[in-house]
Order: structure tokens, then sequence, then C-alpha cells
């Protein structure tokens, strides 16, 4: 056998490994689906508990959808003394303080807050713009939403209940593709969307009890964000490198 052919059926090997692995976090997904839709009715009806959450929008010349965003958050089914968004704003160049200031301006709500990076600190990622925004946070728990969201109205009650409940040091929730019926690529990222959470997320979870958390629609503790020592700027992708920090 020659090196090519130890090489192919390394690769063949591989591949049918990850097939296999795949098939398996789909049957898990599925099971995992199923089980929580049948939770899902009544989920909420004895929740009696609503601690302080602090959320955390962090901005870089968001100005085109930064304002459908804040509007989805004030519509939280969650009491409103019980929230503080804060918005930051991290060397946006754009017109996204001017957005933020306009509706506040209308809509009159004092939980929401603006708070600028320096020229020095910011501009630097995701990372960093969470790492200063923690400095204003009040309340146990930290939720994190990213500016091009539209969450729905009970998505925070859904993350606090299972936090409390579930004693845990974060709490994911789904997301979906806004403008999936947009044109071919909108569908394929929701597709891509739709698989990671059903098999990466559901599969893993259901059976090895092991999560990641996706950047967005998440709740976590905050005490555990500050053992952890916060967000890693260096880090390409923070959440993944959050949730690692979390589970060592």
């Amino acid at each position: 056998m020659t090196k090519i052919d130890i090489i192919f059926l390394g690769v063949a090997v591989i591949i049918w490994i990850a097939l296999i692995y795949n098939l398996f976090l789909m049957y898990h997904g599925y099971r995992y689906f199923i089980e929580i839709s049948n939770m899902k009715a009544g989920y909420l009806d004895n929740m009696n508990e609503f601690p302080m959450v602090s959320i955390m929008i962090p901005c870089h010349n968001e100005e085109t959808v930064i304002e459908q965003t804040m509007i989805a958050i004030n519509s939280f089914d969650y009491p409103k003394d019980k929230l503080k968004i804060i918005v930051i704003n991290d060397n946006s160049s754009d017109n996204t303080r001017g957005v933020f200031e306009k509706f506040k301006q209308k809509k009159g709500r004092d939980h929401f807050i603006m708070v600028d990076t320096t020229k020095e600190a910011g501009g630097k990622g995701k990372a960093g713009a969470l790492n200063f925004g923690m400095q204003f946070t009040e309340g146990d728990y930290i939720a994190v939403y990213d500016a091009d969201n539209t969450p729905e109205p009970l998505a925070l009650k859904y993350l606090v209940k299972t936090i409390l409940d579930g004693g845990y040091g974060a709490v994911v929730g789904k997301f979906r593709t806004r403008n999936k019926r947009k044109n071919l690529l909108t569908q394929m990222i929701n597709i891509e969307g739709l698989s990671f959470q059903w098999l990466a997320q559901g599969g893993r979870w259901h059976f090895f009890n092991l999560s990641t958390i996706p950047g967005t629609n998440y709740i976590i503790s905050k005490k555990c964000l500050q053992d952890v020592g916060g967000f890693d700027p260096k880090a390409i992708a923070e959440d993944t490198e959050i949730s690692i920090k979390l589970y060592k």
C-alpha cells in the first residue's frame, strides 16, 4: 500500500466518522426538540422571581439596525424596574448615538443608557466592548444581545427562569435569521444557524450536557463572568472562548 493510499483511507475514515457523529447529534437534537416542545406549554406559569438583569448591546456603526433592536428589547415581558439596558457605542463613526438619543427621547425609557468607549480602548472588537460595558452593569445577571437582533417578548423570561431553576452559570436561547427569505444567501445562513442549534447545541446538550454560548440571546451570571476574568479581547470568537473558560 502506497503512502497516497494510506492518506486516502485515512481521509475517508475521518469523513465517515464525521458523518456518523453528525447523524448521532441529529438524532439527539430531534429528541431534545421534542422534549422542550412538550415542556414549553406552561413553562413560565409559576415564574415569580425576577432578579435584576443588565442587558448589554455592543454597537459599532449600527445606525441602520439598532432602533429595531431597542424596540424589541423595550417590548420584553419583564418588570422594567428590574432591567438596565446598556448600549455600548464602540467607536462608531456613523449616527448610532443619534438614533439612540432619538429613540430614548421619543420613548422616554430611563432604563436605557448609552456608554461610549474611549478612542484608546475602543474599536478592538466585541470582547473589548463587552468588558467596557460590564462596569456599568447592575444585578447578578447579564444578558447579551447583538445590535441587529429582534428578540421575542418572552425571550428574557425563558433565560432567567432557566438559569434560576437550573443553577447554571449561563443559559443560551435560540435565534433565527430575520431576513431569511430575502435571497439565497440569507436562506443558506438560516439553514446553517438552524443546523448549528439543533445538531451542535441541542444534540450535544441532550447527550453530553455540553453547550457553547452563541454570542447573542444568552444570560450569564455576573459573578461567574468576573471569576473567569471577563471576555478575552484577543479571542477571535469571544463566545466560544468564554464557554471554555466557564467549563474549566
